[in-house]
C-alpha cells in the first residue's frame, strides 16, 4: 500500500512538472498574439504572467489529483508512466501507442484544416496574428499537456465518475454511453472555451460558435477516445501532434508558397 501511494505521487509530480512546462512554454505565443491587450492592463506584465503561472499551478495540481484518484475507480489511467516508474521497459508499449496516437493526431489536424477551409468559403477567413514557428512549437506543449490534464484527465474522468456513481448502476465499469457523453461534453466545452480568443479577431455569431465547437470538437472526441482506450499518454501525444500540424507544419507550408 505504501509503495502504491509513493508511485501515485510520482505520477502526480511527473504530470505536474510537464503541465507547468506547458504553461511557461505558451507565454511567448501569448505575448505575440495577445501582448497588446496584456500590456494595457493596469499591472505590470511580469506580474500578470506570474499570477497566471500561479493560478495554472493550482488548477493543474487539483486536476491531476482528482483525475488520478477517480481514474482508478473507473478504469482510466496512465499506463506508460506507471510502467516506467515501476522500472518496466516501456519501449514496445510506447511504439504501439505512439503509432496510433500520432496517426489519429495527424488525422485530427488534417480534418480541422479541411473543415476550416470549408467554413472560410462561406464566412471568409478569420484574420489571425502570425507567430514565429518556434512559438507555435512551444505552444503545442500547452495544448498537448495542460489542456489534456484539464479536459480529459480531470473533466472527462470526473463526469464519468459522477454519472456512473449516481446512476446506481451495478456494472463494475461505467457504461459506454456514459463515457461517450463525457467525451462529447468535454469536446463541446473545449470548443466554447476558444470563443473568448476568437472574439478578439471577429464578431461572435451562431456560425462562429458552431465553427468553434466543430473544429475543436474533432480533436476533443479523438483525444477522449484515446484516453479511454489507450491511456492518458496517448491523448497527450495525439493532441501534441495535432497542434504541431496546426501551429508549425501547416504555417510552414503556407510560408513556402
Amino acid at each position: 500500500m505504501i509503495i502504491k501511494k509513493i508511485t501515485n505521487w510520482k505520477i502526480f509530480w511527473v504530470l505536474f512538472t510537464a503541465g507547468m512546462f506547458g504553461v511557461i512554454a505558451i507565454f511567448p505565443f501569448l505575448l505575440t498574439t495577445q501582448g497588446d491587450v496584456l500590456r494595457e492592463l493596469p499591472i505590470p506584465l511580469s506580474v500578470v504572467l506570474l499570477a497566471s503561472a500561479m493560478q495554472s499551478a493550482v488548477l493543474i495540481g487539483v486536476a491531476i489529483f482528482v483525475g488520478l484518484r477517480l481514474g482508478k475507480k473507473i478504469g482510466f489511467g496512465t499506463p506508460l508512466i506507471s510502467s516506467w516508474l515501476s522500472g518496466e521497459s516501456v519501449r514496445e508499449k510506447l511504439k504501439s501507442v505512439a503509432k496510433v496516437s500520432i496517426g489519429l493526431g495527424a488525422l485530427s489536424g488534417i480534418l480541422i484544416i479541411g473543415f476550416d477551409y470549408i467554413f472560410n468559403l462561406f464566412i471568409g477567413p478569420i484574420s489571425t496574428v502570425s507567430t514565429p514557428l518556434w512559438q507555435g512549437f512551444l505552444a503545442s506543449f500547452y495544448g498537448g499537456v495542460v489542456e489534456e490534464i484539464l479536459l480529459r484527465l480531470f473533466f472527462v474522468t470526473l463526469l464519468v465518475w459522477i454519472m456512473w456513481k449516481f446512476s446506481k448502476s451495478k456494472n463494475i465499469k461505467p457504461p459506454i454511453t456514459t463515457i461517450w457523453i463525457a467525451i462529447i461534453s468535454a469536446s463541446v466545452i473545449f470548443g466554447l472555451g476558444h470563443l473568448p480568443a476568437t472574439a478578439l479577431l471577429t464578431t461572435i455569431t451562431p456560425v462562429i460558435i458552431f465553427r468553434a465547437v466543430l473544429l475543436n470538437g474533432i480533436g476533443g472526441v479523438i483525444f477522449g477516445w484515446l484516453y479511454w482506450k489507450k491511456g492518458f499518454e496517448s491523448a497527450i501525444i495525439a493532441h501534441f501532434t495535432t497542434d504541431i500540424i496546426l501551429l508549425t507544419i501547416f504555417p510552414l507550408l503556407l510560408n513556402l508558397n
